[in-house]
């Protein structure tokens, strides 16, 4: 065969056997039927957030408020003239257009739910031209409702310090934590109280004097420098003298003499109100300081206790009903039972104090027994438990403040309003004064001694 026709006759062979194995390969083709319209794909579901806003401060006015959200949420609630108020961060509620929150707290002295509803929306506090990031209400069962705005606040909220910067190892870092937020409070510079001997003790900064040897229902003027106090004249009958120390010179004076108890300064110590038994029942009676041999009645309804001042023309005074607002002209301009006060946990009781706040009268400061005292509290057979507890005329609202593992009595508000000092007596019969915050914190002995005044 020539030499072309057998290099054709070679071609044609490959080609057959590259076609063979092409077509041996291959799956036989087979006919589609027509697929019909696919349905349309089900968008997924929008992920849901679970990110709030944080490290943020919300106000108001008309009531003034202020509410810090921390990390977790809510953490405290602030009020001018009332202690702060510790929430208890929870859940946190989000809106499905991701501009709006609902945070859950609970106010941790009454155990009730607080909420904060937050959107992301411009707010005015209505007192300047700022606006505001978020608008803010705060629902609260004792306090109402509480509408304002809300702004970011990082400075407000310590620093938050990454897991990989800490070092357990290095003490240097780790910073004791704090016994109380409170701040910018003042320790009392004159005070009076009686020693663990009995005796009347007037303390001015590092100077201390023995006002008497004996005495009850200590006053201190609001400068510090003089004392009133009652003496007891027999022991057989309720005869008793309202004496007057001065500091400065060391000297009393005999000022009422006759069945008399509890003086209080006024507000400017022009005048001390008393209670005066005549005609078989406490009257309210009162004199000017510089004229104490001329006192004047000025309440002769039947009273158990004259509980002071709650301005300059308004006093305080309670029987075992109920609490009496007497002006100075001797008119009644207010009445409330002490049950109301009270409520069910503590009994009322003749021996019972009631002290208004210096810098709010809607804030009461009440030391009583406990009805029943709750577990832990001190108490022994003879002597009930005594607890002191806050109320707020308005809101209702009552929070014990001691512990309960003292037997706690005669609580007295510093000048400042922010410090209360009070006596527990032990089961053992030793007494001390001890010093407590108005939010309950950093409860702990002062001195040792009872019955504690507080001029400065």
């Amino acid at each position: 065969m020539p030499l072309r026709a057998r290099s054709l006759f070679f071609a044609l062979v490959v080609l057959v056997a590259s076609s063979g194995s092409l077509t041996w390969a291959q799956a036989p083709a087979t006919t589609k039927k027509p697929n019909p319209s696919p349905a349309p794909a089900t968008a997924p579901s929008s992920p849901q957030s679970k990110h709030f806003p944080i490290l943020l401060l919300a106000s108001g006015n008309n009531p003034a408020w202020s509410l810090r959200i921390g990390q977790k949420g809510p953490e405290r609630l602030e009020r001018p003239g009332y202690p702060p108020i510790a929430l208890e961060p929870a859940e946190v509620q989000h809106d499905p257009s991701g501009q709006a929150w609902t945070y859950h707290a609970k106010d941790t002295a009454v155990g009730l739910t607080t909420t904060i509803h937050l959107s992301r929306e411009a707010c005015s506090d209505g007192m300047s031209a700022t606006k505001f990031t978020f608008t803010a209400v705060v629902e609260h069962p004792q306090l109402g409702t509480l509408k304002g705005c809300a702004r970011i606040a990082a400075e407000l909220f310590p620093r938050i310090i990454n897991q990989s910067e800490e070092d357990p190892d290095d003490a240097a870092k780790k910073k004791p934590t704090p016994e109380t937020t409170i701040t910018g409070f003042k320790v009392p510079t004159a005070v009076a109280y009686i020693n663990a001997a009995g005796k009347i003790v007037v303390s001015r900064g590092a100077v201390k004097k023995i006002a008497g040897p004996a005495g009850t229902d200590l006053a201190l003027s609001h400068d510090g420098k003089k004392l009133l106090y009652v003496r007891a004249d027999s022991k057989s009958v309720p005869e008793s003298t309202i004496v007057l120390y001065d500091f400065d010179s060391g000297r009393s004076r005999d000022l009422v003499h006759g069945s008399v108890r509890q003086p209080f300064w006024s507000l400017d110590d022009a005048r001390v109100a008393y209670l005066n038994n005549q005609d078989q029942k406490w009257q309210l009676w009162m004199f000017a300081a510089s004229t104490p041999e001329t006192p004047t009645s000025l309440y002769t309804g039947s009273i158990s206790a004259l509980q002071g001042w709650v301005d300059t023309h308004l006093l305080l005074a309670t029987d075992l009903q109920n609490a009496y607002w007497i002006a100075d002209d001797g008119k009644v301009t207010q009445t409330l039972s002490l049950r109301d006060i009270y409520g069910p946990t503590f009994e009322v009781r003749e021996s019972d104090t009631i002290r208004v706040n210096p810098g709010n009268p809607d804030l009461l400061l009440v030391s009583a027994n406990y009805a029943a005292g709750p577990l832990g509290t001190a108490s022994n057979a003879n002597r009930p438990a005594g607890g002191i507890f806050l109320y707020e005329l308005r809101s209702k609202r009552r929070v014990v403040l001691t512990p309960p593992d003292q037997s706690a009595s005669h609580g007295e508000w510093s000048r400042d309003g922010v410090q209360v000092f009070y006596t527990v007596r032990a089961s053992t019969g030793t007494s001390s004064t001890y010093r407590v915050f108005w939010d309950g914190s950093a409860p702990k002995r002062h001195v040792l001694a009872t019955d504690f005044a507080i001029g400065l």
